[in-house]
């Protein structure tokens, strides 16, 4: 019988791999159940996949949140046909603007933001990311800006749905060994100070 000693590190580093792989194909696989599902209005998706990017974010970190984000939009678009087409571009923006503010706004505030305030700040940019895109790429019409308070509207709703979700699957997991804080504050024991 042989025995062998384990990195610590290394196996974070592996822990860590592994469920942001699992956080990506969930989030993906929300994202097309809910693009097969009737929508309410054109453009219009409840974004059921942010909780996954919530999750990487308040266990990983704004890098693993970033990860998650950009390749549930890329594989999901790939998936569904639709790489490069107008809802690519609208997916994009509004996932780069809504992870850029839940991640920075993470940066700074600490642990005084809550997933549910991270996920009202990222439906928020969500909503102005899509306007933003539509109006440089598709409509560049002012009365475009007409139908922005009612998207706001519907997007902080989602928003606070998701990040409510959130707040409970990520206490959930935090219950989980796998999950639980090293020493040094992070997610399964993982040094690296910077939390990437």
């Amino acid at each position: 019988m042989t025995s062998s000693v384990v990195d610590p590190r290394e196996l974070a580093r592996c822990r860590r791999q592994i469920f942001l792989s699992l956080f990506i194909a969930l989030a993906v696989a929300l994202n097309t159940l809910e693009f097969m599902l009737p929508s309410p209005a054109p453009w219009f998706r409840l974004g059921f996949a942010n909780i996954l990017t919530l999750v990487a974010l308040y266990l990983f970190g704004g890098r693993a949140a970033w990860t998650v984000a950009l390749a549930r939009i890329l594989v999901g678009a790939l998936l569904l046909g639709r790489l490069f087409s107008p809802g690519f571009f609208l997916s994009l923006g509004g996932g780069v603007l809504a992870t850029a503010l839940m991640t920075g706004a993470r940066r700074l505030a600490g642990e005084r933001l809550g997933p549910i305030g991270a996920s009202l700040l990222g439906a928020a940019g969500h909503a102005t990311g899509q306007l933003l895109v539509a109006w440089l790429l598709l409509v560049r019409h002012a009365g475009l800006w007409t139908l922005y308070p009612p998207l706001l509207l519907f997007a902080l709703g989602a928003g606070l749905l998701n990040g409510i979700a959130a707040d409970v699957l990520i206490g959930t997991l935090r219950r989980h060994p796998a999950f639980a804080r090293g020493a040094t504050g992070q997610v399964g024991g993982e040094v690296s100070p910077s939390g990437k």
